[in-house]
Order: C-alpha cells, then structure tokens, then sequence
C-alpha cells in the first residue's frame, strides 16, 4: 500500500470534501520523509510476532495496542483484522491495530480498536503517523468504510478529526500497600470500611470467577439499559493475557455481591468491567473492592492505577472515579470520514435508542444476556 495522495472525489459535499482536503493537505506536507516507509496489512506469523516485538518496546504502547486484544476481538466476534504495518527497510517502526466492523446498525466501520479504551496509530517520529494515517484512509475507500474510529490516548493522527465527550483516569499509586488507605479520599476510604467492617464483605482475586464476576456485570449492563459483552470474549481474553488478567469479587459469606475483571500492562492495574448485584441493600462494596485491587497491585511492584474511559455525559461514573481521587483528563479519539459519507452515532445517548433502552432495564436476564452479546457484534465499544 502506498503513500501517494488520495484523488478527490468528485460530486463531494462541500464539509466532507473540505474534511478530505484537510487530512490529504496534512498527510503529504512530508512526502519525501515518507518515501522509504512501506505500509502493509499483516500478513503472516512472523509479522505479528514483529508487532509482539514492537509493542514491548514502544513507549506509547498500551494493552489494547497489544496483538492478543486484537486476537481475543476476532475470535469472539468474527470482526475481520485489517492490522496495518509501517516498515522502514526490515525494521517495524509503527502498527496500527485496525479491525473491520460490519456492522448492523452502522454499516462498515474500521477500529482501532473495538471494545478497547485506547488503540490508534503507534509510531516515534512524524513520518509514521503520517504513512500509517494515509494507509487507513486509502484503506477506507477501499473498502467502502464510513469511518475511520482511532482511540488513541493523544490525537497523533494528521488529518483526523477531533472526537470529544471521552474522559480518561489514571493516577500514580502508593509505594507501600499500606499507604492505599491515605492514597484514598476521606468519603471513598469510609465507604469501602463499612463495607469490610460493618457489613462483613470480602474481597477474593482468582481468574477462576470469571463467570461469577460475568454474571454480575450482565445483571448492571441491564440495569444501565446498556448491552453486554458475550462471555466468549473475556474468556479469550483470560485464555490469552493469563497472569495479566485479574478476576476479583467482593463477598458476602458465599453471596457474590460485586465483581470486577482487571488486565494489567507493564506497571498499570486497569479494571475494565465492574458488575454488582442491584439487590444488595448497602452502598460500598465497589469501594473496597477497588481499594484491594489496589493493594494488590502496589505489592506486585505497580506503580499506576487507570480507570479506563468514561463519556463526559456519564455523570455516575465520573462522580464515583473522581470520589476516589482521580481527577479527568480529555482522551485524543480521532475519526475519519471519507467524503459523501456520514459517520454512524452508536453511543447509548442517541435518541434513536431511547425507547429500546427503556424497554431493556425491564426485560429477563435470560433474554438481555444473549441478545446483548448478539447486539455487540455490531456496537464496537
């Protein structure tokens, strides 16, 4: 695939053909550095062992930039990897993880990556950004996509679009576990002792409650009016992160009453689900919870905690990580939309959904469990 400029479209609407001068205007600005790169999709065992290779070393890298995460998509989901590589000579100096969605609700879309908090264009100097960036978008109207969704922590793409409305939150952690206590704020520390003092609970780690901690997580997707993710895709997940995948519940006595599914990338914890039992009368559980993941973590020598993403219109959410100490940051999400084209809005905050959420909160979980994972397929996270 090569780096040449894209031809303009004829018949364009005038803001999506000014959206494509834009992104072809800051893509060539450096042809000639982009002259002795190659860009091509991934083809075999040895190019992804390469990407492997490349992500242990790559500063910027996370672990949805990881080829297992991508591996774990495909194997659930049936998505097609359209995984791009950067080349200079034999040498990998930039991946972008890109998957194809072929979705129901939205129509073709390529993601970096799907049901990930980060992802994007990997890269250390201009040069890649702007091969791997003008690769997506060739690629894109190649195969007729309506957007290009890159989840990247900064918006490193030249050419792409601002998305906003995501927040990120991350913090560095405590030396000692001891100090997790004072790390927490005053509210958040009483929260999670009441909920190990007055009410008992027990907070337990082993990858083997995956399943409970699922079936906790099915039951707030539903009450959220949110869908869930099938159980095959945190199973490929645990099968492939192993060590790095932390299942944990807090108990009472034999009663599951929340639960969290963690993964763990170099020196950083991230929840990345959490579940809980609705019925259970007292607030906390999640407090403590978390509180023990962090212990957990700074005794295993890690230094940061990230509570992944959250939408800046999801009040709750944001409420509760910055009750913990976390204060937001703006993450860089970038899109691009090939001219003609509109991209789809598949946020739960469409009004199109409205009624289909009102209607969820109230359906079995017999039905909402497999119909969510049905429907997930085609809303990439």
């Amino acid at each position: 695939m090569g780096t040449t400029l894209l031809p303009t479209e004829v018949g364009a609407k005038p803001e999506a053909q000014a959206r494509h001068d834009i992104a072809n205007a800051g893509l060539g600005a450096s042809r000639a550095a982009c002259a002795s790169l190659v860009v091509r999709t991934m083809t075999d065992a040895a190019d992804r062992a390469a990407w492997e290779r490349y992500v242990a070393r790559c500063p910027a890298a996370t672990l949805f930039h990881h080829p297992a995460w991508s591996d774990a998509v495909v194997a659930a989901f049936g998505h097609r990897p359209r995984h791009l590589l950067a080349w200079s000579g034999d040498e990998l100096v930039g991946v972008l993880p890109l998957i194809e969605v072929n979705s129901v609700l939205g129509g073709r879309l390529l993601v970096s990556v799907p049901y990930g908090t980060y992802g994007g264009i990997l890269g250390e100097r201009p040069s890649v950004f702007q091969s791997l960036a003008h690769a997506a978008i060739e690629l894109a109207e190649e195969c007729d996509a309506r957007v290009v969704d890159l989840r990247s922590a900064e918006p490193d793409a030249p050419g792409f679009e601002p998305v906003e409305g995501y927040l990120g939150f991350t913090r560095e952690l405590p030396t000692t576990p001891e100090g997790v206590a004072a790390f927490l704020p005053k509210r958040a520390r009483a929260a999670a002792r009441h909920a190990r003092d007055r009410d008992g609970l027990v907070v337990r780690h082993d990858p083997a409650y995956l399943p409970i901690v699922w079936q906790l997580y099915c039951r707030s997707m539903r009450r959220l009016s949110s869908l869930n993710y099938p159980y095959k895709f945190f199973a490929a997940l645990f099968e492939r992160f192993r060590e790095q995948a932390w299942a944990s519940v807090a108990w009472d006595g034999s009663r599951p009453i929340c639960g969290t599914v963690s993964f763990v990338f170099r020196d950083t914890v991230m929840p990345y689900i959490l579940g809980a039992d609705e019925r259970w009368p007292r607030e906390g559980a999640a407090n403590l919870l978390y509180w023990s993941i962090m212990e957990q973590a700074v005794a295993l020598g890690l230094r940061r905690f990230d509570y992944g993403r959250s939408r800046a219109d999801n009040r709750g959410a944001i409420g509760f990580k910055k009750n913990q100490g976390f204060e937001p940051r703006p993450l860089g999400y970038q899109r691009y939309v090939p001219p003609g084209r509109r991209a789809p809005d598949l946020r739960p905050t469409n009004p199109r959904f409205a009624l289909a959420r009102r209607i969820w909160a109230r359906l079995p979980l017999a039905v909402t469990r497999p119909l969510g994972a049905w429907l997930a397929r085609s809303i990439p996270g």
